[in-house]
């Protein structure tokens, strides 16, 4: 769990949690035969498994630090050992000064330089691909919630429309299809959240960009939804608007 001295300026995992699982709950009560209810508890799935992991993102891999240190100490005991029994040359002191044997000498470094950076980064780049595992199943979920609202236009409200017999089953009142849609749109909201949680538990400018795209696509999309709701409430009374 991660524990915040500033609880309201970071998000806590546990009641995104929270959320998600009462969401699950009011999407069931109302449609429990639909997929959307098996989608919200899908997103409670990914919620918990994202709660867990970012608990452990935002640690320190010790293990792996431990492994990084050990290849430290074998690389610098490797040079030490090499330097120990190259045999030192009294004469000649100018083939060491040469240009050829101080090119060898920066070489070396650099290539030590650049393997113990890499080394470094080790840690960060493990922590990246964790990050972009589950922002690949966020990514994935919102596309899911989109082709669950697809089908629900206020226009098949209309007493003019006529179906025709491809069109999918229209079964939805207008405070059914409008909470339908509420329901969808709440769900795209919580996983940006979920996915910003991943940005706060890793400071890294790539999954911050990551978390970015995934928030900016569940807006786009909540648009759309909204959209179709205002359309809603404009051809609905108010009084007969109840919600939930």
């Amino acid at each position: 769990m991660l524990c915040s001295p500033m609880p309201f300026r970071s998000l806590d995992p546990v009641r995104i949690l929270a959320t998600a699982e009462r969401l699950e709950r009011r999407v069931a009560e109302r449609f429990p035969d639909r997929g959307l209810a098996q989608v919200a508890a899908e997103v409670v799935a990914l919620a918990r498994g994202i709660t867990t992991e970012v608990a452990m993102l935002a640690t320190p891999l010790w293990w792996l630090r431990g492994l990084v240190a050990l290849i430290v100490l074998a690389g610098a005991s490797v040079f030490v050992w090499v330097g120990s029994i190259l045999p030192l040359r009294e004469v000649g002191q100018e083939a060491i000064g040469s240009v050829q044997s101080i090119e060898a000498v920066i070489n070396t470094l650099l290539l030590a330089g650049l393997g113990l950076l890499a080394l470094i980064q080790l840690e960060a780049r493990v922590k990246r691909r964790r990050v972009g595992r589950g922002l690949h199943g966020l990514r994935s979920i919102i596309h899911v919630i989109d082709m669950h609202q697809l089908t629900k236009d206020p226009v098949t409200l209309s007493p003019d429309f006529t179906p025709t017999e491809a069109s999918p089953a229209r079964d939805l009142d207008a405070v059914g299809m409008s909470r339908y849609l509420d329901y969808c749109s709440e769900l795209l909201a919580i996983t940006g959240k979920l996915a910003a949680l991943y940005s706060q538990a890793v400071p890294d400018e790539g999954v911050a960009q990551a978390v970015t795209d995934i928030e900016l696509l569940g807006s786009s999309l909540s648009r759309k939804i909204w959209q179709k709701i205002g359309m809603i409430d404009a051809a609905t009374p108010a009084p007969k608007r109840k919600a939930r």
